[in-house]
């Protein structure tokens, strides 16, 4: 964090790319920031009916993971049972051209794959801090 005196703990290397792998490169993860990001699906159950079908329990977990790394924050909207929305944070809209760029190298090498309308391509300004 800026300002802060301590040092930042790698799990694997200072390498900024095993550290995006670290937080982003599993199956699941980068979906789930796209679905937020990009689809303005902000609530469990629109995240689980995603396309691809992403079990309820990893869903949870991703979510947990992203909100710790403090690339999503929740906002409860019922108190009983809780339940959550969940918005990018700054930190996480700053994904947002990476995410279109992997769309963009998709399309480009990748026959056969959607090619998302332009709207798709800009990212939603809902935003929690």
């Amino acid at each position: 964090m800026p300002g802060s005196s301590a040092k930042p703990k790698f799990e694997r290397s200072r390498c900024p790319i095993a550290n995006l792998l670290d937080l982003f490169g599993d199956k699941w993860t980068l979906l789930v920031v796209r679905d937020i990001l990009v689809a303005g699906r902000h609530r469990f159950g629109e995240l689980e009916a995603n396309r691809e079908a992403i079990p309820s329990n990893l869903l949870a977990d991703r979510l947990e993971r992203l909100r710790r790394a403090r690339v999503i924050s929740r906002r409860r909207y019922q108190a009983k049972p809780p339940r959550y929305e969940y918005f990018m944070t700054r930190k996480g809209r700053d994904l947002g051209p990476l995410l279109r760029e992997m769309a963009r190298w998709a399309n480009r090498h990748m026959p056969g794959t959607w090619v998302p309308p332009v709207e798709l391509m800009e990212v939603s300004e809902e935003l929690e801090t």
